[in-house]
Formats: C-alpha cells, sequence, structure tokens
C-alpha cells in the first residue's frame, strides 16, 4: 500500500521533479524496518486482549506420550493456545501495508501465511475440542504439499518468464546446472520440511519462537543480498531479481516474533500452536528457496534440522530395534528429562540457533568457483531503489 501510495506521488509529479524524500521512504531497509515495528507493536499492544479472547474459546490441554513430560508441563495445562493468530496478524499487515504487491515473492508469502495458518488452526482447533490428536499426520501432509505447490509455481512461472534460470547453490562449491521445472518439487521439500521442523520445535515456552529470530534474521540478509546487484557479484551467489523484497517479510516476522515472545517467555500466557508454527516454518523455507539457498538453510536452521532429525531417528530406531537413542524426541524433551531446567534447554537452543546463523552467514563468502551469471531485464522496482545499478 505504502509502495503503491509513493508511486502514485512520483507519477503525479513532474518530471524531473521528484521529492527526494520519496526515494529514501521507498528504500527497503526502510520499508522492511517499519514492517518489524509495525508487527511489533501490535503484537504488544493487541496481546492481551487476543490472549482473553483466546483463553477464553482456545485452550490448549496438556498431552503427552511420556507420562514424565506431561508432569513436567502439568502447570501448563489449558494455557491459551493459537497465539500464531496475532503473529501471522502482525506479519501480513507489514506486507500489504510496506510491501510492493506486485512483486510475485510476495504473493507467494501471502499463499503461504494464509493457507498454512488455516491449516494449523484446523489442526489445533480438531486438538482441543477432543477429535483425536488434530488432523492426521497424511491430511496435515498434504494440506502442506498442496499449499507449498501452489506458492513454487508461482515463483517458477514468475522467474522462469523473465528469463532468470533456477541454479541450485552449493556453500563451498558455487552453483549446479539449472534445474528447470525440478525445482518446483525441491522448493515444495524444503518449504514443507521447514515447515514441519519449526513445528516439532514448538514444545517449550519460547523455544521456536527465539529460534525462528535467529535463522530469520540471517535470511533475511542472505535475501536482501540476492536481490542487490553488487552484493551478489561480491559474495558470488546467484542474483534474484526483486528477491531482496523478501525483507519485507523476514521484517514483520521478526517484529511479530518479538511481540509474541513478550507473552510467550516463560511461564508463557499463550502458545504459538500449528497455528503459527506452521505457516511460521514455511515462510522461512519460503525465503531460502526464493534467494536460492536450500541448502544454506540447512546451516542456518541447524537447531530446526537437528529437532527434525532428532524425532526421525526417535521413531526408525524404536520401529527397527524396539530401542530408544533419546530420553524422549523431540530433543528439547531429552534435555528436560536429564535434568536441564526448561530455562536452560530454551536458552542454550537460542545460543546454538544465533551460532547456526552465524555460521551460515559466514559460508556466503566460501564459494570456491563463481556462479555462472544469467542477467534479467531491468525492471524499475523496489528492488533496485536501495542502489543506482542499472541492470544489462
Amino acid at each position: 500500500m505504502l509502495h503503491w501510495f509513493l508511486h502514485s506521488i512520483e507519477s503525479c509529479a513532474t518530471l524531473g521533479q521528484r521529492p527526494e524524500w520519496i526515494a529514501s521512504v521507498e528504500k527497503i531497509t526502510f520499508r522492511g524496518s517499519l514492517a518489524a515495528m509495525v508487527s511489533f507493536a501490535l503484537a504488544v499492544l493487541l496481546g492481551p486482549r487476543i490472549i482473553r479472547w483466546l483463553g477464553e474459546r482456545f485452550r490448549e490441554p496438556n498431552v503427552s506420550d511420556s507420562a514424565e513430560i506431561q508432569r513436567l508441563h502439568r502447570e501448563k495445562h489449558a494455557t491459551p493456545t493459537m497465539g500464531g493468530l496475532f503473529i501471522v496478524a502482525g506479519l501480513v499487515t507489514g506486507l500489504l501495508v510496506f510491501g510492493d504487491l506486485a512483486n510475485r515473492y510476495l504473493q507467494a508469502a501471502l499463499v503461504v501465511a494464509l493457507g498454512l495458518t488455516w491449516l494449523g488452526a484446523a489442526d489445533d482447533l480438531m486438538k482441543m475440542h477432543g477429535i483425536g490428536r488434530g488432523l492426521s499426520p497424511r491430511a496435515k501432509l498434504l494440506g502442506q504439499t498442496a499449499v507449498a505447490t501452489l506458492a513454487a509455481l508461482l515463483v517458477w512461472q514468475y522467474q522462469s518468464s523473465s528469463g532468470q534460470a533456477f541454479p541450485m547453490h552449493l556453500p563451498l562449491l558455487g552453483s549446479l546446472p539449472d534445474l528447470g521445472f525440478w525445482f518446483v518439487p525441491l522448493a515444495v521439500l524444503v518449504m514443507v520440511g521447514s515447515s514441519n521442523a519449526v513445528n516439532l520445535t514448538d514444545g517449550l515456552d519460547g523455544l521456536a519462537g527465539g529460534c525462528l529470530i535467529f535463522a530469520t534474521g540471517a535470511m533475511a540478509v542472505v535475501a536482501y543480498a540476492t536481490g542487490h546487484v553488487e552484493l551478489a557479484e561480491y559474495l558470488h551467489i546467484p542474483r534474484v531479481a526483486g528477491a531482496d523484497e523478501m525483507l519485507i517479510l523476514c521484517g514483520g516476522m521478526i517484529g511479530g516474533l518479538l511481540g509474541f515472545l513478550w507473552f510467550n517467555c516463560h511461564p508463557a500466557q499463550v502458545f504459538m500452536g500449528d497455528t503459527g508454527s506452521l505457516p511460521l516454518g514455511g515462510l522461512l523455507g519460503l525465503v531460502a528457496v526464493v534467494a536460492r539457498q536450500e541448502l544454506l538453510l540447512v546451516v542456518v536452521g541447524g537447531v530446526f534440522v537437528v529437532e527434525a532429525l532428532s524425532v526421525i531417528l526417535q521413531v526408525g530406531s524404536y520401529k527397527w530395534r524396539r530401542r530408544r537413542i533419546f530420553l524422549c524426541a523431540p530433543l528439547h524433551h531429552h534435555f528436560q528429562l536429564k535434568g536441564w531446567p526448561e530455562s536452560h534447554v530454551v536458552v542454550r537452543f537460542w545460543i546454538a540457533s544465533a551460532f547456526c546463523a552465524i555460521l551460515g552467514l559466514a559460508a556466503l563468502k566460501l564459494n570456491v568457483t563463481e556462479p555462472t551469471r544469467h542477467p534479467a531485464p531491468y525492471r524499475a522496482t523496489a528492488e533496485n531503489t536501495d542502489h543506482n545499478v542499472i541492470l544489462p
């Protein structure tokens, strides 16, 4: 909305009399900061009312397959859930107000945010009304795949129509040849995998939210560099025109998560629920897909990867050998059963997430080969507002 308003003012101005303040306000970094501040303010100011409303209608039962975990979490029984609603509301507001809605990547972000929020809300509501354990794993996976496929097709159609290639960037090695339409299943795998990994991590007060802030911050830097002509050239990473607009999305996510942590820190007043974890994980995966840094996400989101792997290994080991590897999975529950206080587990996982984010950013410059350049035609949009380089 703001982007459209500024362009309307500019189009009405006499040629050569473009107000200087428009160039400053149009900058992606400025709009991303505004998106973060608005999302944070909405979460903090509206949080108490939303939590009170959720508490009257949506309280999460304390259910766990582990009797010991259920005992440790007995004080969490009937805590309001579906707090992801005001995180998603804040970031969507940031996108609508400060984003360039003509940007196909932001359109894909809206698809992921709204689609997976609806899916997560359906799962949470079924749990609270005692309909089994929520959506079946198959139904949830099908829903995630459908939403991710639609978003991936939007990205693929836009990039292919603008003549951009689909290389797969490998840290330390450079880029593989153009993936073509194989980009779509890869993108779906990344978004669905990231969505489920964040969902599995959301088990302690503030755990998923804090780790997401570090991972999203790192991917925001990556997306901005990918869409910036000079930075992409300097870092030897594929240039994706318009990818820097994802900074608006990341700003909204970080602001909303900071506001949510105000109420989700131990002892939590509200839980994120699948309503928040599914879309936020999917959006993190989308940023990596747009920036063509799918494998870098494995490093940046290392905590989420390890949490998901701990569940896979635990289930596989028990099915094949009837023996458990961990005291309990996901991994954060293993440390709880080893006697770590919940606050220690959360803060130490935050530290690990911050380290993974720093390691991922450092890996950007560790390329031994420079990728083949696929210049895209110049388009005078917000993707070029932070620099004065005209693309060929």
